[in-house]
C-alpha cells in the first residue's frame, strides 16, 4: 500500500489550515467508504462559519482516518462549525457502528498495514518485538496542515511515546 498522502493534501490550502483527524476502531468496508465520502463531500459543500463558508477538505485515508482540514484565511472556524464538523463524524461513527473518538487507542505501521494497539500495551508489544522504536505512528495530535504533511507518520522515536519505548 502507498502511504504518501502529499498528492491527495490541497496544494492551495496555507501551511497553517486547522486539521482534524479521526481514527476509526476498525477498517471502512467499501461500501462504507463511499458512504463517508459522500457525507464529507456533502459537509464540505456546505460547511459555514458565522455565516461565511469555510474552506474545508476531508479525504478518508487508508480506509481507516477520517481527515479534515480547513484553511482558514477567509473564514475561521468557530464553535459552532466545529460542533457541526463533530455532528457529521457522529453520524458517520453511528453509521458505521465504530469508535473515532478513542484516543488510548494507537495506530501503527506494521507489515504495511495499520495496525491499532491501545496505549497501555505499549510496552508489552515492544517487549515482544511486535513494535520498535523505529515503528510509523500515525500521530493524530496533529494540528495543522504542514504537520500532517511532515508529522503524521513518523517514527516511534521522533514521537511523545519514545518515552514508553
Amino acid at each position: 500500500m502507498n502511504f504518501s498522502i502529499e498528492a491527495h493534501i490541497p496544494a492551495h490550502f496555507n501551511d497553517n489550515a486547522r486539521v482534524w483527524i479521526f481514527q476509526s476502531s476498525r477498517l471502512f468496508t467499501m461500501s462504507e467508504a463511499f458512504e463517508i465520502d459522500s457525507i464529507l463531500k456533502e459537509h464540505c459543500n456546505g460547511w459555514k462559519s458565522h455565516g461565511k463558508e469555510v474552506n474545508g477538505y476531508a479525504n478518508l485515508f487508508f480506509g481507516q482516518f477520517i481527515v479534515v482540514m480547513a484553511d482558514e484565511t477567509e473564514a475561521t472556524v468557530g464553535g459552532c462549525s466545529t460542533d457541526s464538523l463533530f455532528r457529521m463524524i457522529k453520524q458517520i461513527e453511528a453509521l458505521c457502528k465504530v469508535n473515532l473518538f478513542d484516543r488510548q487507542m494507537l495506530a501503527f505501521l506494521v507489515n504495511d498495514k495499520v495496525q491499532l494497539l491501545p496505549l497501555a500495551q505499549i510496552k508489552y508489544a515492544v517487549s515482544n518485538n511486535h513494535i520498535s522504536p523505529t515503528t510509523i505512528y500515525f500521530n493524530n495530535t496533529v494540528g495543522t496542515k504542514k504537520e500532517l504533511v511532515g508529522s503524521w507518520m513518523i517514527p516511534i522515536c521522533e514521537s511523545w511515546l519514545s518515552a514508553k519505548v
